[in-house]
């Protein structure tokens, strides 16, 4: 009896070791194919790691080319708005000045652009305009003495020599000063304003111990304005010049003295800087039609 038992047991003890075994063999092909399941998947990533980097580096090159575009295009558009157009024979325009000028042109009575045929027109009516608004030019006007010209783009104050000198005289008449004064708050009033002071004669030759002949006096009254504006009211000496012209460019002939009187002049030229000078539209008032 104790026999048999001590066979049974080392029978069930046999069977016992061979599950155990199978179960054993089972876990480890399934480790197996866990551990090839890991490394397949690991590999995947891999590839999809570097495909996704490709597609980074070519949404990378698009937007570099797309700003590049853009940039091009901002560069074609400010290229095209500082192009320049001839107006006259002395003055050029850009895109962006046109646009400003035709803002100013919406504010002009019609009737004054009646006759602006030409570019050039277009841009006298408007400086015309835009000087009024800007300056106290009408303080120089009402006066046959003293006379507010625009030609091309360039604004042109002449004024009598019978109100700034004496005859054969570059010296500054006292009673002058207040129309100095006036003409340096013109040009004061503007700082992008350069402006040039021309001394003109009539034909009749000078020559005395102070004065060699009329381009002489010319210069010499020209640089009489200009040390008064500079000296005594401020303006910038940079934006002076002082020119004399003698009897080189008269209004009308020299054959009465009513005519000479006329030719014996100083002219104020005031030649803006012309963005500037449209850059005054957002201060402006709208005039009524």
């Amino acid at each position: 009896m104790r026999k048999t038992f001590i066979i049974l047991s080392a029978l069930t003890l046999s069977l016992s070791s061979c599950v155990s075994k199978k179960k054993y063999l089972a876990l480890e092909k399934q480790y197996q194919d866990t551990k090839g399941n890991l490394q397949k998947t690991a590999f995947e990533k891999k590839e999809l790691e570097a495909k996704f980097a490709k597609i980074e580096k070519r949404v990378e090159n698009y937007n570099e080319k797309i700003n590049s575009l853009k940039d091009y295009n901002s560069d074609l558009e400010a290229k095209n708005n500082v192009k320049l157009d001839m107006v006259g024979k002395n003055a050029v325009i850009s895109n962006t000045m046109k646009e400003k000028m035709r803002a100013t042109l919406t504010k002009v009575d019609p009737a004054e652009l009646a006759n602006a045929k030409t570019l050039k027109d277009s841009m006298d009516v408007a400086i015309a305009y835009n000087l009024k608004k800007s300056i106290n030019s009408s303080d120089l006007e009402g006066s046959e003495d003293v006379n507010v010209d625009i030609d091309q783009t360039v604004v042109m104050i002449s004024v009598s020599d019978k109100l700034l000198f004496n005859t054969a005289s570059y010296r500054v008449k006292k009673k002058a000063y207040k129309l100095i004064q006036k003409l340096a708050d013109v040009i004061n009033s503007e700082p992008s304003m350069d402006v040039m002071i021309e001394g003109h004669t009539d034909s009749r030759s000078i020559n005395n111990a102070v004065l060699q002949d009329n381009w002489d006096l010319s210069v010499k009254r020209a640089t009489s304005i200009v040390r008064l504006l500079e000296k005594k009211y401020k303006v910038e000496p940079s934006r002076l010049i002082a020119a004399g012209r003698g009897s080189s460019i008269p209004l009308v002939d020299n054959s009465t003295s009513e005519n000479r009187a006329r030719n014996r002049r100083t002219r104020i030229v005031i030649l803006p800087n012309l963005d500037k000078f449209f850059g005054l539209l957002a201060q402006e008032e709208t005039i009524a039609p």
